[in-house]
């Protein structure tokens, strides 16, 4: 007579010492290779992205589009939230392991609609920008076009733990950790989209330069946690698959340390801002006396004094430049005319240069002052929003 068990005795574990089933129990992963195939193929097929992946997504895409409009750092969080689980960039990961040239295929292109689904969210809202009647900002926006090291920090914290927690609990989606990847893969791409249409300078392509950085730097993080995990790829495909994936991830690197083409060409770089503490210097250069030495000259006959004309200079107003200064809001939207109603001609970053003409109207509670852009373009602009770097007109 048996006494009965607490939980059943798998028979491969009979013919184990005692200390060797325990080590087995609490592994995370099944000891046998062929047992590891089939648990990664239906932890795929777990996370295999479904109508709901879709369906938040586009939630999320709407909610970060009305987040860059109103510039809103909640609602760039909200948007994150409302985020569906990561599963197809998880998935990157995953497909490098399996060797299956089908799962990578169908986890990117999965991935790969979810970002157009947010580009076009983003889109959408810039079209919706250029009528709207309220002075723009992107403060926030700016955040996500540039590479920066916390930004990494936070991903790869994000993909790592989703990855492991999903090795853990095959049966459970950690959204809460998956949140952190939808914020850095999702707003980049909303931030491209609204760029695009809104003629906002520095978003696009910036954002999609960081957006496709971020993939692949999360699929390498996947890996690497697989492979800590005790898992390899099954076949030559997943070996050249991971590869690729970390020579990506390397050229990644060199460009986010500014070693690369986006240093280069200023493309996802921190923009530098001009101090607001510059003083104009004059040198006076003084006039040249031309000398003259040669022969005396002797005159036979006395000439008589023609009168010399006299000139007289009109002295010009000097040239008033000013730099953008619109503190917290990061920038401000010169218009076509003097009216926040008026058509934007573009939109510059605080510390931008502009020279200040003559004429200023005050129109709808505010000042407005007339400027030309470097490139000569003409707009008006809200006077308050200038800082001046030469003599202040005398409006």
């Amino acid at each position: 007579m048996s006494l009965p068990t607490s939980e059943p005795l798998n028979p491969r574990d009979q013919g184990l010492p005692p200390a060797r089933r325990r080590h087995q129990r609490r592994m995370i992963l099944p000891g046998e290779e062929s047992d590891r195939s089939a648990f990664l193929s239906d932890l795929a097929q777990r996370i295999t992205p479904s109508a709901d992946f879709f369906i938040f997504t586009i939630l999320a895409a709407l909610v970060a589009g009305v987040a860059i409009m109103l510039d809103v750092p909640a609602l760039y969080i909200l948007a994150a939230l409302l985020a569906p689980f990561m599963a197809p960039a998880i998935g990157l990961g995953f497909a490098t392991i399996l060797g299956s040239g089908r799962f990578f295929l169908q986890s990117f292109g999965g991935l790969s609609i979810g970002c157009m689904l947010v580009f076009g969210g983003g889109a959408l809202s810039g079209w919706l920008s250029k009528v709207w009647t309220t002075p723009l900002t992107y403060q926030q926006a700016t955040f996500h076009t540039v590479f920066s090291w916390p930004d990494i920090a936070l991903l790869t914290l994000g993909a790592g733990l989703t990855t492991f927690l999903l090795v853990r609990s095959p049966n459970q989606r950690p959204l809460v950790t998956s949140v952190a990847v939808a914020y850095e893969l999702y707003l980049p791409a909303a931030v491209a989209g609204y760029g695009l249409t809104s003629g906002a300078i520095g978003m696009f392509p910036d954002g999609l330069v960081v957006l496709i950085v971020h993939i692949a730097w999360t699929a390498l993080v996947g890996t690497i946690v697989l492979a800590i995990l005790g898992l390899k790829p099954l076949n030559f495909f997943g070996y050249t698959l991971a590869t690729t994936v970390a020579l990506v991830c390397v050229a990644a690197i060199v460009t986010i340390s500014g070693l690369g083409t986006a240093a280069v060409t200023n493309v996802a770089l921190p923009q530098v801002t001009p101090s607001l503490d510059m003083a104009l210097v004059v040198t006076d250069t003084p006039e040249a006396t031309p000398t003259l030495s040669g022969p005396t000259l002797t005159a036979t006959n006395t000439l008589m004094p023609t009168p010399t004309p006299t000139i007289t200079l009109t002295p010009e107003p000097p040239t008033v430049m000013a730099i953008i200064s619109a503190g917290e809001y990061g920038g401000a939207m010169i218009r076509s005319d003097h009216s926040f109603s008026a058509g934007v001609i573009v939109s510059v970053s605080n510390g931008y240069e502009v020279e200040v003409l003559a004429d200023t109207v005050e129109a709808e509670s505010a000042l407005w002052a007339h400027v030309r852009l470097g490139d000569g373009r003409e707009g008006w602009v809200v006077r308050d929003l200038l800082s001046f770097v030469s003599p202040t007109p005398g409006w």
